[in-house]
């Protein structure tokens, strides 16, 4: 059975020539546009358009089903909003990506207030990239610029990766080491301490001990845990010691659960940015995640 979605997302993409334009006019996602489409080639057995690398032109049939299906079509919508309750709104809904721990750090506490839907898409900054210039999300929280020229970066924070240590480790003779630039030393001293890892991407303590010490990490963390969060609350008030972002532990190190013991030879900094299409419907819900962040991290 056809679905009068499919006839909606056609007129979409006829009127606006691209399938992000027909996304956004729709508040649909790309995909779902690429799938109403195709749903409806298949069922009416030829193809509506053609597909250049900016554009999508109508071929001969696809201007003959238009025109058969405009004045019905506007004649449904019309109904539509005619009959809609006035009381209700649509509620927008963004998709929004970033790492774990910094959603449980920044948005998490914010998301009852929010006077719009929310859906938070955990993941690797190449496939959130990718899924940002396709229309799956619409912001993303990235150390990372891609080579997409649909996107755009705004800069807002510089996150220091660090080594920090629980309340409770012994450090005596680590600081006199490090002031005399001892970098054997100071390598043996961390070998022989107990280390905290994730079970995912442990890029945080290879960078930091290539960057130092010019080789990959010689050692298996004692204790792997399921993400950063985990850690920081593993060391907190104990022993131990780990490879993290300076940011993600404030609260414990202000309350002086945790210390940042070292933050290498070469300091490692990230900028963050926020990530979003040049062009997108849902400005104002963006610039209120941005006003959040900034407050959060700045």
């Amino acid at each position: 059975m056809i679905n009068l979605e499919w006839f909606r997302t056609f007129k979409a993409i006829y009127e606006t020539g691209t399938l992000t334009g027909a996304a956004e006019s729709l508040f649909i996602s790309q995909p779902g546009v690429s799938l109403h489409l195709s749903s409806l080639e298949s069922y009416v057995g030829y193809k509506l358009f053609d597909r250049t690398s900016r554009r999508m032109i109508s071929t001969e049939r696809g201007k003959v089903l238009y025109n058969y299906i405009l004045e019905p079509l506007s004649k449904l919508e019309d109904a539509e909003r005619h009959f809609h309750r006035s009381s209700e709104k649509d509620v927008p809904t963004i998709s929004i990506g970033m790492c774990f721990e910094t959603f449980q750090f920044t948005l998490e506490p914010y998301l009852p207030t929010l006077p719009f839907n929310v859906i938070i898409k955990f993941g690797d900054y190449p496939q959130m990239l990718s899924d940002l210039d396709g229309g799956i999300l619409d912001l993303i929280i990235t150390p990372q610029k891609g080579d997409y020229k649909g996107l755009s970066y705004k800069p807002f924070f510089k996150e220091k990766i660090v080594l920090a240590c629980g309340s409770a480790t012994v450090t005596d003779g680590f600081e006199e080491m490090v002031s005399a630039n001892d970098e054997e030393g100071i390598h043996n001293w961390l070998k022989q301490q107990t280390w905290y890892g994730t079970t995912g991407d442990m890029e945080h303590l290879r960078r930091f001990w290539h960057n130092n010490f010019g080789k990959r990490p010689d050692f298996k963390p004692n204790y792997i845990v399921p993400n950063l969060s985990s850690i920081i609350r593993c060391l907190s008030g104990n022993k131990g010691v780990a490879v993290i972002p300076d940011f993600l532990s404030a609260k414990e190190l202000d309350a002086g659960n945790i210390r940042i013991l070292w933050e290498g030879t070469h300091v490692i900094e990230n900028t963050l940015y926020f990530g979003t299409r040049k062009k997108s419907i849902y400005a104002e819900q963006i610039k209120t995640i941005e006003q959040i962040f900034e407050k959060e991290m700045v």
